[in-house]
């Protein structure tokens, strides 16, 4: 490894650095977002209601009924 050698940082990342760098909130107000949407608790009862009335997909879906 070279002496002076600098780890590389893609555009992206550095893009995603200075908007933290410019509002230090940045982060928090993701997290609160995502707990807005994604962590809610699991009615496990419910779920298994809707895996049960599953109706099975025929093969071909744009197929007519051979009954």
């Amino acid at each position: 490894m070279p002496l002076f050698w600098k780890p590389y940082k893609s555009d992206v990342t550095q893009f995603i650095d200075s908007l933290k760098a410019k509002d230090p909130q940045l982060e928090a107000r993701q997290r609160e977002g995502r707990g807005l949407l994604w962590d809610k608790p699991i009615d496990r009862q419910a779920q298994a209601e809707y895996r049960a009335a599953r109706v099975p997909q025929q093969p071909y879906v744009y197929q007519t009924k051979a009954d």
